[in-house]
């Protein structure tokens, strides 16, 4: 029998247990059996399921739907023949210049440039097209950004001469794999003047191969030596109608439900910018999500924007028109508890009268709006006169000046719908003289019977011989303009010959005058002149004259029965002389009382 251990260990007894069993078989012992642990590494069939690419980040819709071709830029049409018979003609610019305001398309018409003039087709045999195919090698790089021959530099943030000179530099060379070099300049106004300087030279005459595009919002900053070496195009604001197709198409791709009056809403507050829209509109959606069903109501779009409800706006018209000043304060309260900023009411009240002025000339309003409303807009069209609505366009705008620089908005938006209140049942002027005529119809006419001594006493006549007027001009001309002054205002002739005066001062002048009528007299004619001061009857002075005949004629007007009826009518009203002179004199006496 052998006794070979291994022998023995295979067949007789098992292994017996290692120094780690056995601790582990104590620890057991005395604190329990461990928590089953999972197993380092998983069974097959229980590894989570790999996703085949990793999930894209989210695009804005501003960026997710940007032009691709020309077909897809919207509201440009002219722009779009004007470069596509370029094309054809081979009439290219060597600079083009967009301009426009915010998010109409001036990058994305210069980056649709640089494809139509790169593009080589599918096959790679095509030309400049304004139909560029996006397949080919140069159309999927431009549009990804990163096209070694198409550079696009903003100009905010690279201003200077050395940024001009590294372009002036870098076109001497061709386009390493594109038919042309492409340069697009962003916000090109921010370039400074010397830049400017550093630039006509090469904009002026670029190599064959090379091509500028500058886009900017303030043309008007841009020097004229730059506009006149650039082809310009103007690209227009889009027009709300469609503006709101646009939106609506955006949503149908992406699965969005949204309300006619809410893109409606929306293409309104763009204010003809699809990049401000499509930023709203996707400010939308996610405000709609909120709600659980996703759909883009108007009253959700209108809480968004702080906008009234429509209904309340017409509520608040029908309480400015009818006078009802308690309830206009309280639709201004409830609105503003919603949210809705004093400025946008008084923005919606311009909004509702410019519409009741459009259907008053019989155009349509705009389509995104209810029954209710059109049917109210065509009432108020036939009730309010043409006059009244420029009168309430007018307190309306004045209004909206003092509550967007007022410390208080809703105060000023309460005080200046009060004024609109309290002046929309007031008469237009047309209306007003027919009143005045009407009382004046009925005033009683007492002009034959009045009395004799009711007329105003004319004016004492001038004295004969000399001409009095004809000599203080000569003391004018002579360079004596004081001393013609005195003689115009306070002289009182008593009487006139060939070198003789007899004179008197009007009460309030100091002193005596005789020395320098003298003294004017004789450097005015020539001729020496005897002058005295003297008493007796004496004509007033030429001011005290047109005084009196102004007194007179103010008099009978204050006669004429039309005025005395609008005097009665209107207590306090004042007559005002439309005389500038008379106008400061009365400003005069009124500061000095």
């Amino acid at each position: 029998m052998s006794d070979s251990p291994d022998t023995y260990g295979d067949e007789a007894e098992p292994d017996a247990p290692s120094a780690a069993e056995l601790e582990a078989a104590g620890q057991e012992s005395m604190f329990g059996a461990p928590e089953p642990q999972p197993a380092l590494t998983p069974a097959p069939a229980a590894q989570p399921a790999v996703p085949a690419a990793p999930a894209q980040p989210y695009r804005v819709l501003a960026r997710k739907y940007r032009s691709q071709t020309f077909a897809e830029l919207i509201g440009q049409e002219a722009m779009v023949q004007t470069l596509a018979n370029a094309i054809r003609r081979d009439r290219l610019a060597h600079a083009f210049l967009m301009t426009g305001i915010r998010g109409v398309g001036k990058t994305s018409t210069a980056r649709l440039i640089a494809k139509a003039l790169n593009c080589i087709g599918p096959d790679g045999q095509g030309g400049p097209t304004i139909d560029p195919c996006g397949q080919c090698e140069p159309c999927q790089a431009i549009a990804e950004g990163r096209h070694i021959d198409v550079i696009e530099m903003d100009a905010a943030s690279h201003t200077g001469v050395d940024d001009v000179r590294e372009i002036i530099e870098a076109v001497r060379y061709a386009a390493v794999s594109a038919r042309y070099k492409i340069y697009i300049i962003d916000e090109v106004h921010m370039l400074t003047r010397n830049a400017f300087n550093a630039l006509l030279k090469t904009l002026e005459e670029p190599p064959a191969h090379v091509k500028f595009l500058f886009a900017t919002t303030e043309v008007e900053k841009l020097p004229v030596t730059v506009l006149s070496r650039c082809q310009r195009f103007d690209l227009r604001r889009i027009p709300a109608p469609l503006l709101k197709d646009h939106f609506a198409m955006i949503c149908g791709k992406e699965g969005v439900e949204a309300d006619d009056e809410a893109l409606a809403m929306i293409a309104a507050a763009a204010e003809g910018s699809v990049r401000d829209g499509l930023s709203i509109l996707d400010q939308a959606i996610a405000h709609a999500d909120l709600g659980g069903d996703g759909r883009v109501s108007a009253d959700q779009v209108r809480d968004m924007l702080g906008l009234a409800d429509k209904g309340a706006q017409r509520d608040l018209f029908a309480a400015m028109l009818a006078g009802d000043g308690g309830a206009l304060l309280d639709l201004i309260d409830r609105q503003f508890a919603l949210g809705v900023e004093p400025l946008a009411l008084l923005r919606t009240a311009m909004e509702l009268t410019h519409r009741i002025t459009i259907a008053q000339l019989g155009k349509d309003v705009a389509d995104a709006i209810s029954d209710d409303e059109r049917q109210a807009i065509g009432d108020w069209a036939q009730r309010l006169s043409a006059g009244q609505l420029h009168r309430l366009w007018q307190l309306l705008l004045k209004g909206h000046d003092e509550v967007r620089g007022a410390p208080d908005p809703l105060v000023a938006a309460k005080m200046a719908l009060l004024r609109v209140l309290h002046a929309a049942d007031m008469p237009d002027p047309g209306s007003l003289v027919k009143k005045l005529e009407e009382l004046a119809e009925r005033a009683p006419v007492a002009a034959a019977s009045a009395a004799p001594d009711a007329a105003p006493a004319p004016a004492p006549a001038a004295p004969q011989g000399l001409d009095w007027a004809g000599l203080i001009d000569k003391v004018e001309q002579s360079g004596q303009f004081r001393l013609s002054q005195l003689m115009h205002d306070w002289v009182r002739v008593i009487s006139l010959a060939p070198g003789e005066l007899v004179y008197a001062l009007a009460p309030g002048y100091p002193g005596d005058a005789t020395a320098e009528l003298r003294d004017a007299l004789l450097r005015a004619t020539g001729e020496r002149w005897t002058v005295t001061r003297g008493e007796g009857d004496a004509a007033p002075s030429l001011k005290e004259a047109k005084d009196a005949q102004k007194d007179a004629a103010r008099a009978a007007v204050l006669k004429d029965p039309l005025v005395e009826a609008a005097l009665a009518a209107f207590p306090g009203a004042e007559l005002i002389d439309e005389n500038p002179e008379a106008r400061v004199a009365n400003m005069g006496r009124n500061w000095r009382n």
